[in-house]
């Protein structure tokens, strides 16, 4: 994604609904991701019948057939590609959990990763509070 298309509060909370939709679907399990201006990290395990190209696939396409049709965005939207590694260890898993949480840190848009609201951290926590506050 070259462009900063995520910027906006209203692009970047479409494309948690996104995500949300893909996995109440299960599509695939998402345990962490971070939505950038400019960029996405997700962290996602696929099952049998469905390959992390196939995962992508559906995430570009579903975000920017809503994008167009919800809010009128013409052209491009996605870059060709993406860089995919795999989590072998629950080591692993730590770091790159950690190394998404920390980006918005990193790029000087929060203080603290709990603060990004569009990231797994944050909306975990709120939905934690939210809980709480219902008992």
């Amino acid at each position: 994604m070259g462009s900063r298309l995520l910027q906006s509060e209203r692009n970047a909370g479409l494309l948690v609904d996104v995500l949300r939709s893909l996995v109440a679907e299960r599509r695939f399990k998402l345990h962490d991701f971070v939505i950038m201006p400019d960029h996405i990290h997700l962290l996602l395990t696929v099952e049998d019948g469905m390959t992390v190209e196939k995962a992508m696939q559906l995430i570009k396409g579903r975000f920017s057939h809503r994008l167009s049709h919800e809010f009128g965005h013409k052209g491009e939207v996605w870059q060709r590609g993406f860089s995919e590694l795999q989590v072998m260890s629950r080591e692993s898993l730590e770091t790159h959990r950690e190394y998404i949480g920390q980006n918005p840190v990193k790029a000087g848009l929060v203080i603290s990763a709990d603060e990004f609201p569009f990231c797994y951290r944050y909306l975990a926590k709120r939905k934690a509070e939210t809980r709480v506050g219902r008992g």
